[in-house]
């Protein structure tokens, strides 16, 4: 064990005024599809092996959350590997298809596009190389076998290249205050732990839990946990650099026991600048070569967009607040890890049994049927999100059990 273990909780107003000139923190809201969700929490958490537990100075969880604010790493090369476990029954290949629809891929697109290929990360474990040289200048390589699908973004312009089919998807970054000057590549524990801590507030706990050693360097331990009853959110655990104050590895655990949900964290860093050449692309002879603005509507909108800061939970509702999306817009049930995102498809709800043929069937299979006062429904599981569709057509999601959906319905 490491040689102390600090139990003091951090408030949710230390943490906004350790946060101050930061972006405001907002509501994490989940997706309103099984489907969805998998695509949205892309990274989220590699089981990576410790080293053993450093001696380091002791440091309450204000400070450390203090300390990831105050990271400002501009340059970094390494090597991340993420798992991902969320628990999707297997569809034999139609599930990788069914995320690639969810991020917006059309049918006719390049294969290079990021926003496609890059929800192979919501299952699996996957080894990428990233390299990082200020807020203009990111690498990001997803290494297959006997195959690369890198990313590129150098100045305005973003690269996707897929060697497998050899073709290219060309786009360009928008130059916008959200970016910011130390926005990072996707699918690393910087990223992940930022948006984590949006979610503090007084019904999360945090504490600092003893210390460990990550990519061969010293870490503290900053656990996040829901203090109220009810979320399939276990504990989310990030290692974050002693010496920088970077997170190095995030690990999101269920409630329910069992391995990581997502596992993501170096295996190698090195914070040297890394050399110009490495974020230089042309591409190859014979490649098909999509441009953004040729690509099918729905395709990626770049990897400035896509991946930059400002995001979709940057633009949640609060708590009860109509999103204006959807038939009868979209709104949030309770609050913190408990919320519920909700909203009516205005028809019908899921085909099911002989009513629904087939496919009605098929449904069935992947689903379970619930009944309470609000009727009866299906609740599509995750081992992180829970999602039921009742039979008139409404929809309740969210990081909570089966029982918390069928109760937030009976309330409505």
């Amino acid at each position: 064990m490491a040689p102390y273990a600090s139990d003091d909780s951090t408030t949710a107003g230390e943490v906004d005024e350790q946060r101050s000139g930061r972006r405001k923190a907002a509501r994490y809201i989940v997706p309103v599809t099984v489907v969805g969700v998998a695509a949205a929490t892309i990274g989220l958490v590699p089981a990576l092996a410790d080293s053993g537990d450093p001696d380091l100075p002791k440091i309450s969880a204000q400070q450390l959350i203090e300390k990831i604010a105050k990271s400002d790493v501009q340059q970094l090369s390494g090597t991340v590997k993420i798992s991902t476990d969320l628990g999707l029954p297997n569809l034999g290949g139609l599930e990788s298809g069914l995320l690639s629809g969810a991020a917006g891929q059309g049918g006719d697109g390049s294969s290079a596009d990021p926003t496609a290929k890059l929800t192979e990360l919501a299952s699996g474990t996957h080894t990428l190389r990233v390299a990082v040289d200020g807020p203009d200048r990111q690498k990001l390589s997803l290494l297959e076998n006997a195959a690369e699908y890198s990313v590129i973004h150098n100045g305005t312009d973003v690269w996707g290249y897929d060697s497998k089919s050899n073709e290219v998807y060309h786009g360009t970054s928008a130059d916008s205050p959200e970016r910011g000057k130390d926005q990072q590549p996707p699918a690393t524990p910087k990223d992940f732990a930022e948006e984590a801590l949006k979610a503090v507030d007084d019904t999360t706990s945090v504490t600092v839990d003893g210390t460990a050693q990550v990519a061969g360097r010293d870490a503290y331990k900053l656990v996040v946990q829901p203090k109220q009853s009810g979320s399939t959110v276990g504990a989310i655990t990030v290692a974050v650099d002693a010496k920088t104050g970077m997170p190095l590895k995030f690990t999101l655990t269920p409630a329910s026991g069992g391995a990581a949900v997502v596992d993501v964290g170096f295996t190698k860093v090195d914070f040297a600048r890394p050399a110009a050449s490495t974020f230089d692309f042309t591409p190859p002879k014979g490649a098909k070569v999509t441009e953004e603005k040729d690509a099918p509507k729905g395709a990626s909108k770049g990897f400035g967009e896509e991946f930059g800061k400002g995001g979709a939970k940057d633009h949640a509702p609060e708590a009860g607040q109509d999103a204006g999306k959807g038939p009868d817009g979209m709104k949030t049930i309770g609050e913190g890890w408990n919320a519920i995102a909700t909203f009516d498809t205005g028809g019908e709800g899921v085909p099911s049994g002989k009513a629904g043929g087939e496919f009605g069937g098929f449904l069935d299979s992947l689903g379970d049927k619930v009944h309470g006062e609000f009727g009866s429904g299906t609740v599509f599981s995750t081992r992180l999100v829970n999602a039921l569709v009742t039979d008139d057509g409404k929809v309740y999601a969210g990081l909570v059990t089966k029982d918390a959906l069928v109760k937030a319905a009976d309330a409505k």
